[in-house]
């Protein structure tokens, strides 16, 4: 959420010279004592084709706002420059407080400043709205999309003279000024209009007004409350239109669009010290220093406590080890263990091969004896027969 204390604006400088309108701006804002002081960050401090300028000043005499401005070109070629700024006080924000925009832009009928940065609107003008229903549409959604700008409608129920074509905000507290974008429709649009809107879910009563929600809605944003069913523009001031247009500044909002790096970057990295804010900082680190300081000679003191200890320890340990008695040698073999035992035992049942039976080692030899015997009595056969030949 956006915190109460701070003030965005966003906005685009058609083609010219930015920078140096800035510093003759916030110079003569100085000269003027309107600010206190403001600075240019250099070029090597800022993203590349960006420039960033500082300014402080006070509000109710005693109230300190910071306010940071940073400028780079428009998306395409020829579309100028388009800056954001960021502004936060050391109280609630109060909108009668001078415009920060105002105060580092010119005022004037021919600023070139004043354009919302995504319709190309004039900021705190009047904006009559497009003859086609179909581009009022798209121009209204395009509009109110980022949370930047406070968009009012405000229907003609019959042409106007040039008492009637006063801005509303003429009458808003300063703090609005800049940032409330003002559309009018003619008297035969108000048929389209509501077409147009919608989607939005309000409805612009016939010669009355709406404050749109935007994109994403307030909380606590209803269209009732937010819808004035009659706004004369006969040149007086519309005391209804602009109490819609305060409520609805107050209500909480989520931080527009980009507008979360450029509150950090205001409270980070601010350089626009007074000499009692630097001696405060300096002190600061200094402080900060002592303390990393203190916390590293901590470590080391514990360190070296830890160190000493474990060698206390190895040195007990190494005495108790030299003074006990040394252990005597067995003299006999060693024991064997239960284990080495069961080991050998199972190695005697080891399988082997069987040996032949006792037996059939017998049969075996009564047999071969038989066959001998055979062969003894074939030879003697044969001796016999070649004896009684002869």
């Amino acid at each position: 959420m956006t915190p109460a204390t701070v003030w965005p604006a966003r906005g685009r400088h058609t083609p010219g010279s930015a920078e140096d309108v800035l510093r003759r701006s916030l110079q003569q804002r100085k000269d003027s004592r309107a600010i206190d002081d403001f600075l240019e960050l250099p070029e090597d401090e800022t993203a590349p084709a960006e420039r960033v300028f500082e300014a402080r000043w006070r509000v109710d005499g005693d109230v300190t706002v910071r306010a940071r401005l940073s400028l780079k070109p428009g998306p395409d070629e020829g579309d100028g420059q388009e800056w954001l700024l960021v502004a936060e006080a050391e109280q609630p924000w109060d909108h009668a407080w001078p415009s920060p925009a105002g105060l580092f832009w010119p005022e004037g009928p021919d600023t070139a400043w004043d354009q919302d940065a995504a319709s190309r609107l004039t900021l705190g003008e009047i904006n009559p709205l497009p003859q086609d229903d179909r581009e009022i549409r798209r121009l209204l959604r395009n509009a109110v999309r980022g949370g930047w700008h406070i968009h009012v409608v405000v229907h003609e129920a019959m042409t106007t003279d040039d008492r009637g074509r006063t801005p509303v905000a003429r009458w808003l507290p300063p703090g609005l000024r800049h940032r409330v974008v003002e559309h009018h429709a003619a008297p035969q649009q108000l048929r389209g209009l509501n077409w147009a809107l919608r989607d939005s879910g309000v409805e612009v009563p016939r010669g009355g007004a709406v404050v749109l929600p935007g994109v994403p809605a307030p909380e606590g944003y209803d269209a009732r409350d937010f819808s004035v069913r009659a706004v004369f523009l006969d040149g007086s001031e519309p005391v209804d239109l602009v109490d819609a247009v305060t409520r609805f500044a107050a209500l909480p909002r989520p931080l527009p669009d980009g507008a979360e790096e450029a509150l950090t970057a205001l409270r980070e990295d601010w350089h626009l010290l007074t000499l009692q804010e630097e001696l405060d900082r300096q002190r600061g680190l200094v402080a900060m220093y002592a303390e990393a300081l203190e916390a590293m000679t901590k470590s080391r003191d514990l360190y070296r406590e830890a160190a000493e200890s474990a060698h206390e320890a190895l040195a007990v340990y190494q005495e108790a080890a030299q003074a006990a008695p040394a252990r005597p040698q067995p003299s006999g073999p060693p024991a064997v263990s239960p284990l080495q035992q069961l080991t050998r035992t199972f190695e005697r049942f080891k399988v082997k091969r069987p040996s032949a039976p006792a037996g059939d080692r017998k049969k075996g030899d009564g047999e071969s004896g038989d066959t001998s015997d055979e062969q003894s009595e074939g030879k003697d056969t044969a001796d016999q027969r070649v004896t009684s030949e002869h």
